[in-house]
């Protein structure tokens, strides 16, 4: 039996709205597909989605704190050269 919400989900977006290189929106981290549905979407999914947005932030999060390699570290020039 499904539990029914009282109250509305509203949507996450924060106006960001852009792409981001894995094809979340790298504000509220929706797909295209999630963020084109959201109004027609139970609130159910609505739920799941924004749970799942959660997580996909802190993994964006995580891989954009990661360490450079030495070999992978920008070259800065010496200004004087």
């Amino acid at each position: 039996m499904k539990q029914i919400e009282i109250f509305e989900i509203s949507s996450p977006c924060i106006g960001v709205c852009q792409s981001g290189p894995t094809g979340y929106c790298l504000g509220c981290f929706r797909s295209r597909d999630e963020r084109l549905h959201w109004t027609k979407l139970e609130q159910d999914v609505q739920s799941k989605i924004i749970k799942a947005c959660a997580i996909r932030k802190k993994r964006f999060a995580a891989k954009k704190q990661k360490p450079l390699a030495n070999d992978d570290k920008p070259q800065q020039n010496d200004m004087f050269e």
